[in-house]
């Protein structure tokens, strides 16, 4: 009844209270013929379920979901840590999955409670994460051998990384930095998804005293000798560019300063499907030099 009750909802309540911003699509051909109408919360489980060839059964998804281009026209139910479950619930999916750090917990329980299949995944912070993400998701969907295909070209992407790392002589100092906008802007220490990206790519990460994200001082900056800075692109754009970044405290005053790699944010963090793609952006971003063999 309570799933019946969901369904009614969502085909009389308007798009505009449904939803926290996009529009209404009605679901395509092949999502009806497959019976499957899939919600994804999270960047990296959207991206994953496009990338599996099921983006025609993604009926909504968070607005942290931005890959691939396809995702702009889907109705968006707000962003996975604080979604909502009546704009889930009238899109009337049959699943949902969600990132790790999906909630309030409260709202994925009154999913279940109308009926809805919940698959909450595990965590998003490694290597070994994003293949045992990749494979639940393509299980879920039932898109094994899909799956297994994208975890082959990943794999074939991180030995290609390793083959590059082995032509190189150093391990570069990289202050990896986060931002939203000119008020909030931190670097990352240990036990980040950043921090494992620049040892995956065979860097030294220049701040380890301390783990997760945290605003550090214009001495601290100085202190740390780094020798590149690598930003997410749009953390980047909210400062004001490369320009913006320098006027940060203490940047100025580092050889970093003119030596700045910015890659996609979700591809850079999300360990996704493009994880590999990620890693080769940044080892050769880090070694310039491998270009000029």
């Amino acid at each position: 009844m309570h799933r019946a009750l969901a369904i009614l909802l969502g085909l009389l309540m308007p798009c505009g209270a449904a939803l926290s911003t996009g529009a209404c699509a009605p679901p395509s051909a092949e999502a009806k013929a497959a019976g499957a109408r899939v919600v994804g919360l999270g960047s990296a489980v959207t991206e994953t379920l496009f990338a599996l060839g099921v983006g025609e059964a993604v009926v909504g998804a968070d607005l942290s979901s931005l890959h691939p281009p396809a995702t702009a026209t889907l109705p968006k139910v707000g962003y996975f840590r604080q979604f909502s479950a009546e704009g889930v619930l009238s899109l009337a999916p049959d699943l949902v999955l969600a990132s790790s750090d999906t909630g309030p917990a409260v709202a994925l329980d009154r999913l279940r409670g109308a009926g809805v299949k919940v698959q909450v995944l595990g965590p998003s912070a490694s290597l070994d994460d994003a293949r045992s993400n990749l494979r639940a998701i393509a299980a879920a969907v039932e898109r094994v051998a899909e799956g297994e295909a994208l975890i082959a070209a990943i794999d074939r992407q991180v030995e290609e990384v390793a083959a590059l790392r082995a032509r190189t002589g150093v391990r570069p100092r990289v202050l990896f930095v986060y931002a939203r906008g000119p008020g909030s802007v931190m670097v990352a220490g240990s036990e980040t998804p950043a921090a494992e990206m620049l040892r995956l790519a065979g860097a030294t990460n220049a701040i380890d005293a301390f783990t997760g994200f945290r605003p550090i001082s214009a001495e601290a900056v100085i202190a740390a000798h780094p020798d590149f800075i690598v930003i997410p692109a749009r953390g980047l754009e909210s400062i004001g560019g490369v320009a913006g970044l320098g006027s940060q405290p203490g940047v100025a005053q580092t050889t970093a300063a003119d030596r700045v790699i910015a890659i996609d944010d979700l591809k850079l963090l999300g360990f996704g499907p493009r994880v590999g793609e990620a890693l080769l952006e940044l080892v050769r971003g880090l070694h310039p030099e491998l270009d000029a063999d």
